[in-house]
Order: C-alpha cells, then sequence, then structure tokens
C-alpha cells in the first residue's frame, strides 16, 4: 500500500487487530515498570533487562536481515535506534520517577497518534484528513481529562515526567514513521534497535553498574525479562509494524491511544480499582477519536467529499 492509498475493508481489520493487540501489550509495560521501580531495580537495570533479553533473541535475525542501510540510510537508521532503543525506554522509564503510570499513558502511549500523524504529514506525506483531525481532538480532549483527573498539575515536580513522556513519544513517532517510510516489516525494525541497544548500552551499563540487577530477587527479574524483553520489545513491535505497514504511519499508530482505557479496564479485576466518571467519559473519548483517526468509523470519501466539502461551500 503506498503512502497516500486507503487501505480495503481487509486490510483494515488486519491491522486494528495487530493494533489492538500491540497497544494490550503497551498496556502490560506502564504496570510491569511501576512495580519494578518499587523494588530495587531502577530505570537503567529495567532498560538492560529488556534490550539484553530482546537483543539476544532477536541477533539470528538481525543477522539473516542486516542493518538495511540502503533502505533507512543514515537519518532514518539512527531514527529507528533511538526511537525504538535504549535513548527511548530510558526516557519513558526515568518520567516514571517523577510522574505517575497514569500520566504516563496519557501523555506518552495516547498521544502517539498526535505526534506521528503530525511527522507523518512532513515526512511521509499522508492526509491529514477532517476525519483524523476530529478523531486527533477526541483523543487529546480526552487525554487530557485522565491527566487533570490524575491529579496532574502545572508548576510542579510532576511536570519533568510530563515533559520525558512527551519526549520519548517523539521518538517513537520518528521510529513509526522511519519504518514506514523505509517499509521494514516490524520484526526487522524491532531487531534493529533491539540489537543495536544490546551492543551499544548494555556493556556500559554493566560496567558502571557491575550488575547490581543482580541484587533483585528472581521472581523481579523473571516478571521485567517476559514483559520487557519479550512481549514489549519483540512481539509488540511485531504486532505495530504489521499495523502500521497495513494501516499507514498515523492510522496504524492510532490504536495507542486506547491504552489508558485497556489499563484502566484491566485495573479493575487485577487492583480492584475503578475508574472514575470522569475516567470514563475521558475513555469513550479517546476510544471515538481512535475509530475515527484510524479511518474505520467514517469513510474518508464521505469525510472529505461531503463534510468538509459542505464547510468548504458558501452559504
Amino acid at each position: 500500500m503506498s503512502a497516500l492509498s486507503k487501505p480495503t475493508t481487509s486490510e483494515y481489520i488486519r491491522g486494528s487487530l495487530y493494533g489492538l493487540a500491540a497497544v494490550s501489550i503497551w498496556a502490560s509495560w506502564i504496570v510491569a515498570a511501576r512495580l519494578g521501580l518499587k523494588t530495587s531495580l531502577t530505570p537503567w537495570d529495567i532498560t538492560a533487562i529488556r534490550f539484553g533479553v530482546a537483543g539476544l533473541i532477536l541477533l539470528p535475525y538481525l543477522l539473516k536481515k542486516g542493518l538495511a542501510v540502503d533502505r533507512l540510510g543514515g537519518l532514518g537508521l539512527a531514527a529507528i535506534v533511538m526511537g525504538g532503543g535504549a535513548p527511548m525506554v530510558l526516557v519513558s522509564y526515568a518520567g516514571l520517577l517523577f510522574a505517575p503510570a497514569a500520566h504516563a499513558a496519557s501523555l506518552y502511549t495516547a498521544l502517539i497518534p498526535l505526534y506521528v500523524a503530525i511527522l507523518a504529514a512532513v515526512v511521509l506525506g499522508e492526509a491529514f484528513t477532517v476525519a483524523k483531525r476530529i478523531g486527533l481532538v477526541l483523543i487529546v480532549t480526552g487525554v487530557l481529562g485522565i491527566v487533570w483527573g490524575a491529579g496532574g498539575t502545572i508548576g510542579s515536580r510532576q511536570n519533568i515526567g510530563h515533559a520525558l513522556f512527551i519526549a520519548a513519544g517523539m521518538l517513537w513517532a520518528c521510529y513509526t514513521v522511519a519504518m514506514r517510510k523505509a517499509r521494514l516489516e516490524g520484526l526487522h525494525a524491532a531487531a534493529i534497535a533491539a540489537v543495536a541497544s544490546l551492543v551499544t548500552y548494555v556493556p556500559v551499563y554493566a560496567i558502571i553498574s557491575r550488575a547490581s540487577l543482580f541484587n533483585a530477587s528472581w521472581r523481579d527479574l523473571a516478571l521485567q525479562a517476559f514483559v520487557h524483553g519479550v512481549l514489549v520489545a519483540v512481539i509488540s513491535f511485531w504486532f505495530i509494524g504489521r499495523a502500521v505497514s497495513l494501516l499507514g504511519a498515523s492510522n496504524g499508530s492510532a490504536f495507542a491511544a486506547l491504552a489508558p482505557a485497556i489499563t484502566a479496564i484491566l485495573a479493575i479485576p487485577i487492583l480492584g480499582e475503578w475508574p472514575a466518571t470522569s475516567d470514563w467519559i475521558a475513555m469513550l473519548l479517546i476510544s471515538g477519536g481512535v475509530y475515527i483517526a484510524s479511518g474505520g468509523l467514517l469513510p474518508a470519501r464521505f469525510v472529505d467529499g461531503g463534510f468538509a466539502a459542505r464547510l468548504k461551500s458558501p452559504r
């Protein structure tokens, strides 16, 4: 599918399933990271676990496929390594030291569609349709509602975490757009990012920390290794890569906005935490925005040819 072509119904359904699968996994990493940071583990420990495991798993695949420099170019390769590797992860994990998980799910994961849509419009020429604008407005409104309901304040220490979450989201947007532009498979891009972090970050971490992570219990290490090293860094990256391939960079990334809603719903049976009324309203806004922004609720021809035309017509 070209950068400007619209997905078929079959492609949309398959892309949606991939996107939903990816974001369901993403909902778990924030919870797992917060649990890890309550133990003796630090953001640097968890990052080392993530790429130590994922890098070793994906190394044989990368040796077979190569770095794809001919397709990515130097700038694209840097975007993949930084946006999907240790720099993005360190920035997002560090944000959790200053702000709660609900803010991470909102300002980082849920706003990814906005970051990607803007970057994809500039770099890939993806249409910034009326439907996409409406969807993104609903998403941003819902996200701000969740942050407000979770106690977000201006001028506090939390704002450091907010800035880090936004920076992490922008790095991920660069990863997504670079992957789409080079037409890389999701697993190939994930392998480049993971192995690059394995050979650059992990050795530096080992020298500086002297493997302090092994002071943690094996249960804590096993949890972080499975969630971050396998589910997030390998499986979810493949899922989101398929969604982007089928739907386009901005449409495929729209499903990331569902992370706060999925996290809140999972918290009901797991933690016994029921969302407040304002959270339910925000989640409905986000969910509606995702469906519209991803192209699934309103046919593009209706929005572009009908609603948009009426907006432009003289009265």
